[in-house]
């Protein structure tokens, strides 16, 4: 079932060179005024965190990793809500909804919190499609 699954995570910045020096910057000279939790989280100064690197490539589930102006670029749409980056968004099918919002995120004192976390929604939307009734075909 997670195979059919997909998670976007959605960084609090946007792409680009002068931009990754600039938020490096910031992490180096005042980290708690850092505006992503995400990078915070999966990321060190310079590099992806090895911790959730392996949790990354262990997961089962396909997750894509998109900056704020990405995002906006694949998804952009007049039906789309207006999202408060970081953010982790769930796709089934056609169907986008968030997975873990900003406030939810923040609240997570370290990676391993957030990753107990990712696993624990995970495991619910695991469970949920269990559950569902199978559909039946309609009668003529």
């Amino acid at each position: 079932m997670q195979n059919k699954l997909k998670l976007i995570f959605v960084y609090n910045a946007d792409s680009g060179i002068s931009n990754a020096i600039k938020d490096c910057l910031h992490k180096l000279l005042r980290p708690k005024t850092y505006p992503c939790k995400l990078c915070d989280l999966t990321y060190g100064v310079f590099s992806e965190r090895k911790r959730w690197k392996r949790f990354r490539k262990e997961n089962n589930v396909k997750m894509v990793f998109l900056h704020a102006d990405e995002f906006y670029g694949q998804y952009r749409s007049k039906f789309l809500p207006k999202f408060e980056f970081p953010i982790v968004l769930i796709q089934q099918a056609q169907d986008l909804e968030i997975f873990i919002d900003k406030p939810t995120m923040n609240g997570c004192r370290d990676l391993d919190e957030f990753i107990s976390l990712v696993e624990s929604r995970l495991g619910n939307y695991e469970l949920a499609e269990k559950t569902k009734a199978p559909k039946r075909a309609l009668e003529n």
